[in-house]
């Protein structure tokens, strides 16, 4: 496997293109809606950081799915949440600039938490982008309330807005996503697909890589400390057996902060580099060799060349 181009590229097919759909479906919601669930779910694959804490997604990543004769290319957007710094702004603007570059547009909330301020926000947002697309409601988590307590929030969004279409899901366990698979491959447009049938994300490795360390680290830093972190891939070396060597930087804004990331005699980092290589692995179908160093840089939530790393523009953390 290697790094997928930075540029989509039409696939040679049997198929005409008059039988084929394609397009950009933008996940929305609330951090914690269960948009990375949902995005890796759809591709079969996972392509997008899942974790228990909020604001862990901060790239558009792009997942590509195949439902039939259509092609769906799955935007899984920041959270959209109220931003107090230069990479939350830079991140919200990821967000809506990804579902107004959408052929159809998803919002998710989560049933239990129904329609909370977060929520009423993005509605009042949608119209701006709502005009000559597409946008379906999906309630997720459905199996943690009665069905009385659904039926009342679907009736109180479409009140609110007038959804194209309401689905019932549950991200994590399956409920409902193939319906609202084979709607979403009915409602993108005709025409080729974007990229090569085999290909899943058009994220490079690298990043992809670095964003499976990243994971790790969230999962296993239980402090704030994971939103003043980023990972970057240093290196990736190509081995004559098959193998790949990875050279990661952790970058940190403290030297207490390193401490933490390193943990007791190195024991953080060496677990969270276990874990990586064991899923990048898995990921990539052969044996990976990791490294992981861990670096201060105190002004890089700053600095213009991490937020081009990250996929995010560092002219949108403008105040």
């Amino acid at each position: 496997m290697t790094d997928t181009p930075e540029n989509p590229t039409e696939t040679s097919d049997t198929m005409s293109n008059t039988q084929k759909r394609a397009g950009f479906v933008a996940l929305i919601g609330e951090p914690n809606a269960g948009k990375s669930t949902l995005t890796n779910r759809m591709v079969g694959a996972k392509v997008s950081i899942v974790t228990h804490k909020v604001q862990t997604t901060r790239a558009r990543i792009r997942g590509v799915a195949i439902e039939g004769d259509a092609q769906l290319v799955f935007v899984d957007t920041p959270g959209l949440f109220t931003p107090r710094r230069r990479l939350d702004r830079a991140m919200v603007a990821a967000a809506w600039g990804g579902a107004t570059d959408a052929d159809v547009v998803v919002l998710m909330i989560e049933a239990n938490r129904g329609v909370s301020e977060g929520v009423k926000t993005i509605l009042e947002g949608l119209e701006g982008i709502g005009k000559g697309r597409k946008i379906a409601l999906a309630i997720n988590k459905i199996d943690r309330v009665q069905a009385e307590v659904l039926l009342a929030l679907s009736e109180q969004m479409n009140e609110a807005y007038p959804f194209v279409a309401t689905f019932m899901i549950s991200a994590e366990r399956g409920h409902g996503v193939d319906a609202l698979k084979e709607w979403l491959a009915g409602e993108v447009p005709a025409g080729p697909w974007l990229y090569p049938e085999d290909q899943i994300a058009d994220l490079p490795l690298r990043m992809i890589a670095a964003e499976m360390t990243r994971e790790k680290l969230t999962l296993r830093l239980h402090q704030e400390l994971p939103y003043q972190l980023t990972v970057e891939t240093e290196n990736w070396e190509e081995r004559k057996d098959g193998s790949c060597k990875i050279d990661q930087l952790v970058y940190v804004m403290r030297d207490g902060h390193k401490g933490i990331v390193l943990g007791n005699k190195g024991e953080t980092i060496k677990a969270v580099g276990k874990a990586s290589r064991e899923e990048l692995e898995e990921f990539l179908g052969r044996r990976v060799h990791l490294f992981l160093q861990v670096k201060v840089r105190a002004n890089w939530l700053e600095d213009s060349e991490r937020y081009e790393n990250m996929g995010l523009n560092f002219k949108d953390g403008n105040a």
